[in-house]
C-alpha cells in the first residue's frame, strides 16, 4: 500500500513527499528573466508565447505560472 504522504515522480519511480513536489513547482527566474518578463508584459500583455520566445528554455506555461504566482490579483492593492 502506498502512503498518502508520498507520490512517485513520473519517470524515475523515486518517492518524494508532496511538500517536496510543491517546492519543485516553484519556478526560479533570474533577475534578467524577471526584467524581460515585466518589460514584455507591458508591451504585449498576456501573450505568454511571445514572452517565452525571448527567454531560451522557458515555455509559455512557465511564464504564465511565474507571472500569476508573482503578480496574482490577491496581492494587488
Amino acid at each position: 500500500m502506498s502512503d498518502s504522504k508520498y507520490a512517485t515522480t513520473a519517470n524515475n519511480g523515486q518517492y518524494v513527499s508532496s511538500d517536496q513536489m510543491n517546492r519543485e513547482d516553484v519556478l526560479e527566474f533570474s533577475p534578467e528573466e524577471e526584467d524581460i518578463v515585466a518589460k514584455m508584459f507591458r508591451l504585449v500583455g498576456k501573450r505568454w508565447h511571445l514572452i517565452a520566445g525571448r527567454i531560451p528554455g522557458r515555455t509559455p506555461e512557465d511564464i504564465e505560472k511565474y507571472w500569476t504566482s508573482k503578480f496574482s490579483s490577491s496581492t494587488a492593492c
